[in-house]
């Protein structure tokens, strides 16, 4: 009988003590498998995969971008070099970072803090943002259906010599978005803002108002 029942015991515990534990590396990209759950994720040279379902702490990259597939739930997500992409319905409580990357998610997922990059764009659809999306050197576009609660800011890059004038970051606030902050321009950017979108105050820009389903190429 004491025999069953430590058998009986281990099987129940076991899976538990194996679903939140970390994995961290120094050189690999990191593997998940679908529906799994983990604690923190981290590596310093490689790709991170968060299959389908995945429920995750912390989840951090130096050298390699992160994919979130579908249903993907996490604590944060950052890379410095390397692009961050979520598929649909990435459920992240705090915040996405990078610094050398884009930043993408997909329809139905929600944010709960800042998005923020230095030379990579941001991309939005039908998604909320609980904080505010930042960046110096790349586009945003707040696209069709999606909420931004804080602001929208675009810092003055520090300039170092160059011959050829910088490239203007391209802001578009799609269809139907709405961003409840501030829009704010530290440098010249091209601003533009649908007719059913809803915005707070600009400063820095002209807003140039479009009705088609794309803003315009110029």
């Amino acid at each position: 009988m004491k025999r069953l029942l430590l058998v009986l015991a281990l099987a129940a515990t076991t899976p538990l003590a194996m679903a939140g534990d970390d994995i961290s590396k120094v050189n690999g990209a990191i593997h998940t498998d679908a529906g799994a759950s983990y604690g923190d994720l981290e590596t310093v040279n490689g790709a991170v995969h968060l299959a389908n379902g995945v429920r995750a702490g912390s989840v951090e990259t130096v050298n390699g971008s992160v994919q979130a597939d579908a249903n993907v739930t996490a604590h944060s997500i950052e890379t410095v070099n390397g692009a961050i992409r979520g598929s649909t319905q990435l459920m992240v409580s705090g915040g996405l970072e990078t610094v050398n990357g884009s930043i993408f998610a997909d329809r139905g997922s929600r944010i709960g803090g800042d998005i923020e990059t230095v030379n990579g764009a941001i991309g939005l659809v039908g998604s909320v943002v609980g904080g505010s999306i930042e960046t110096v050197n790349g586009d945003i576009t707040v696209g069709i259906d999606s909420v931004v609660k804080g602001g929208v800011k675009v810092t003055r890059p520090s300039f170092g010599l160059s011959l050829t004038p910088p490239r203007k970051p391209r802001i578009i606030i799609g269809p139907n978005a709405v961003v409840e902050g501030s829009l704010v321009f530290e440098r010249d950017v091209t601003l533009y803002v649908h007719e059913s979108a809803r915005i707070g105050p600009v400063t820095g820009a002209t807003t140039q108002r479009f009705s088609t389903g794309t803003a315009p190429v110029n």
